[in-house]
């Protein structure tokens, strides 16, 4: 399988996805638009697609973030989804989706910059991709925003602070408003990048400070990414 991914800044790496990528032999490329690269010509060759994360929002224009073009990593989307390619974003990557489809990125009800629990819908129960999920488990978060929902979406999991945490649009197309990518080192790296805003957000309920960010073990969340892409992935490739 080739894996695409779109990349919007170094502290928002992919993490345990490449982990996962590597461990499994996928053929792997990049769009690392921070350092100027392209968003691929073509998608012939992608079978996965896989947005990452920012701090921008699909708001952001050229004038405000010269490296981050929204339209264009729409368009992208939505010609692979449009491909049946399969598509997977993560938090900024979750929201360009959902705008991709025609539904608008939210404001979330809470910040949230730590380690909490989401907890699967009914629908999000129903989904063998996510059966190993069990009704509650605790993942990686650090947003603000939250994907918008189209006619035919699926909230497949919330959270006390945010009612979106994952998106199915359609059978392989899916938003994660959560990282269950983080790593210790993708951790290190946005603590560095956001020392003001940790500082000033610290009366907020769901915002952890930097030492309890380097004390969460992000193992388990890892783990159950793992599984997740596992099976999605022998589904897209089985269809």
């Amino acid at each position: 399988m080739h894996i695409h991914f779109v990349i919007h800044e170094v502290f928002e790496g992919p993490g345990a996805f490449l982990t996962w990528a590597e461990a499994k032999g996928h053929r792997v490329s990049y769009s690392r638009v921070y350092q100027g690269e392209q968003l691929p010509r073509s998608i012939e060759e992608i079978d996965l697609l896989i947005v990452m994360g920012g701090p921008q929002s699909p708001s952001t224009t050229i004038e405000m973030c010269p490296h981050f073009n929204a339209a264009l990593e729409m368009a992208l989307i939505q010609e692979c989804v449009e491909s049946d390619k399969a598509v997977l974003g993560v938090c900024l990557g979750a929201q360009l989706i959902g705008e991709a489809l025609g539904a608008r990125c939210e404001h979330n009800l809470e910040k949230e910059i730590g380690c909490f629990p989401i907890t699967l819908t009914e629908e999000g129960n129903k989904i063998e991709f996510f059966s190993h999920f069990g009704d509650t488990c605790v993942v990686g978060h650090w947003h603000n925003d939250m994907p918008g929902l189209t006619a035919r979406s699926q909230v497949v999991a919330y959270s006390e602070g945010c009612p979106r945490q994952i998106v199915r649009y359609q059978e392989f197309v899916y938003g994660f408003q959560c990282h269950m990518e983080f790593t210790s080192e993708l951790i290190e790296l946005l603590i560095a990048h956001s020392e003001e805003e940790l500082a000033g957000d610290q009366d907020k309920r769901f915002v952890q400070r930097p030492e309890e960010l380097r004390n969460n073990d992000y193992t388990a969340m890892n783990n159950l990414l793992f599984s997740f892409l596992d099976k999605f992935v022998d589904s897209y490739l089985k269809k």
